[in-house]
């Protein structure tokens, strides 16, 4: 048997970091047109970010949490919008690792594959011979445009007389599904993420697996059972991969600002060199501490998913927890450094060619996203250190 020789972290990290002045290039273009530029996805595709966390079997790395953080955080120091739709992509690949291998094989298989998809159960299923016909909107589909499956969840029956409804997992090409151009935002406007459409789509019955199967970490991938990577569980292993485009946001607003201060000089004031003013050594200070404990929080995550994944051992409701609580934390002090390096910019940095104006903006957007909102998860923590069971499926 071939022994495949995969990339290690480093070699991904480095292979981030060079793609990093192509991205810059087209950041304006993306704000502008509110998508990932052609030559973006091209240089995201050369790089591997799409297979970070694709089975090993159809090309791609398996690369775990730590490491899809640290590449994705490379990234967003080029382009967060691109370092998010890498991250949207790690997750659905990771759920799609889940469902029966032959559903793998269809959307792993030619090895070109970039998902996109959504949590929320925004459509419905009804049965018919053979599988299920679904139709819903999903919206906020991240890099949709250029994404070759979409992960859909939707309700559909449950088995049974009891006439209850479940949510369901599956995939649908996105050539199947329509597209709705409702993108136009104040913050991640080039991750493209429009809403996605699907009316009377036939979902072949092998293509589904009750989302509380998969809540409960009863996969129906055999090929993928006892991987380290692909048995952990869904809430934690999203929270650790989402993770990695907010820290390099944080790392982005650190240089960019120290990159701009040189020359600077603080108006209507004395100091002819802002560098030289100890409220600005404050600011940096602060600020830099901030991006550091993003940092720690980041990698705690992800390395608590990739541990307890090759140990194999259950988790228990307080480790899922912190999981969801690490990553709001992470979002609170990234928003806190880059809030932080933006106060400290001046009011020329309100002009869009300058980049920390984008940064604000787009680490605002992610603090409003529904999973990862400090308030929620912080909320959810102390509910389960308190004793009581968590309140919502998602955990």
């Amino acid at each position: 048997m071939d022994v495949i020789q995969l990339p290690s972290r480093t070699e991904l990290v480095e292979g981030a970091a060079r793609i990093v002045p192509a991205l810059r290039e087209n950041v304006a273009w993306g704000e502008t047109n509110r998508r990932l530029h052609d030559d973006t996805v091209e240089a995201l595709t050369e790089a591997g970010i799409f297979r970070l966390m694709q089975p090993t079997r159809y090309g791609g790395f398996a690369a775990g949490a730590r490491t899809t953080v640290d590449v994705l955080s490379e990234i967003a120091l080029g382009d967060p919008a691109a370092a998010w739709v890498g991250g949207v992509g790690a997750i659905t690949s990771f759920m799609t690792s889940l469902l029966p291998d032959e559903v793998q094989d269809e959307v792993f298989g030619d090895g070109t594959a970039r998902l996109c998809g959504t949590l929320s159960p925004t459509g419905m299923a009804v049965p018919v011979d053979g599988g299920l016909m679904l139709n819903g909107k999903w919206a906020f589909i991240s890099g949709a445009r250029h994404a070759t499956w979409q992960v859909i969840v939707a309700v559909a029956p449950a088995p049974g007389p009891s006439g209850e409804f479940w949510p369901i997992l599956t995939v649908v090409p996105m050539s199947e599904l329509g597209l709705v151009d409702d993108w136009d935002t104040s913050g991640l406007r080039a991750t493209g993420s429009v809403s996605t459409v699907a009316e009377n789509v036939f979902v072949p019955g092998n293509r589904v697996l009750p989302l509380p199967l998969v809540l409960a970490e009863q996969y129906a991938s055999a090929a993928n059972a006892t991987s380290p990577v692909f048995r952990t569980p869904l809430l934690p292993t999203a929270s650790a991969l989402s993770i990695g485009p907010v820290w390099g946001i944080a790392r982005a607003a650190q240089r960019e600002f120290l990159d701009r201060l040189p020359g600077r000089k603080i108006t209507y004031t004395g100091y002819e060199n802002q560098h030289e003013a100890p409220l600005t050594h404050l600011q940096v200070a602060e600020g830099s501490l901030l991006v550091d404990e993003v940092g720690f929080h980041s990698r705690a995550v992800a390395d608590l998913v990739d541990g307890k994944g090759a140990g194999g051992s259950a988790w228990s409701a307080l480790e899922r927890a912190r999981a969801r609580a690490s990553m709001g934390r992470a979002v609170r002090l990234a928003k806190a450094a880059v809030d932080t390096f933006g106060e400290a910019s001046g009011g020329s940095s309100i002009y869009s060619s300058v980049p920390i104006q984008r940064l604000v903006r787009d680490i605002a957007a992610v603090n409003l996203h529904g999973l990862m909102h400090p308030n929620t998860n912080d909320e959810l923590y102390g509910r389960v250190l308190c004793g009581l069971a968590p309140n919502t499926l998602y955990f």
